[in-house]
């Protein structure tokens, strides 16, 4: 089984700062692109940073400049740093992986449970 467990969320006042983590464990062979998505109240999920094996990063207009997403291929955990953190920025952050079934051998998308951020005065 794989599994993906996040951390780092909460409660920051504008301005504020968090870094995410998120870390897969389980029948892992290979991790190959992972990556962080978001949904607000009422909103879709939007995609926020990615980051290939790699380490090619790409980033929503929306968050470059303030987040920077990277990995430690040794722990299979992937990081979120957000910084200047905005209202805007509130939702559920979601982890995401495509890996390698150790048992398979096939490659599927995995998700975390989701980690509430909420950016508030």
């Amino acid at each position: 089984q794989v599994q993906l467990v996040e951390s780092g969320g909460g409660l920051v006042q504008p301005g504020g700062s968090l870094r995410l983590s998120c870390a897969a464990s389980g029948s892992v062979f290979s991790i190959s692109t992972m990556g962080w998505y978001r949904q607000a109240p009422g909103e879709q999920r939007e995609l926020v940073a990615t980051i290939t094996s790699g380490r090619t990063t790409s980033y929503a207009d929306s968050v470059k400049g303030r987040f920077t997403i990277s990995r430690d291929n040794a722990k299979n955990t992937v990081y979120l740093q957000m910084d200047s953190l905005k209202p805007e920025d509130t939702g559920v952050y979601y982890c995401n992986a495509n890996i390698r079934n150790s048992l398979t051998l096939r490659s599927y998308d995995y998700w975390g449970q989701g980690t509430q951020v909420t950016v508030s005065s």
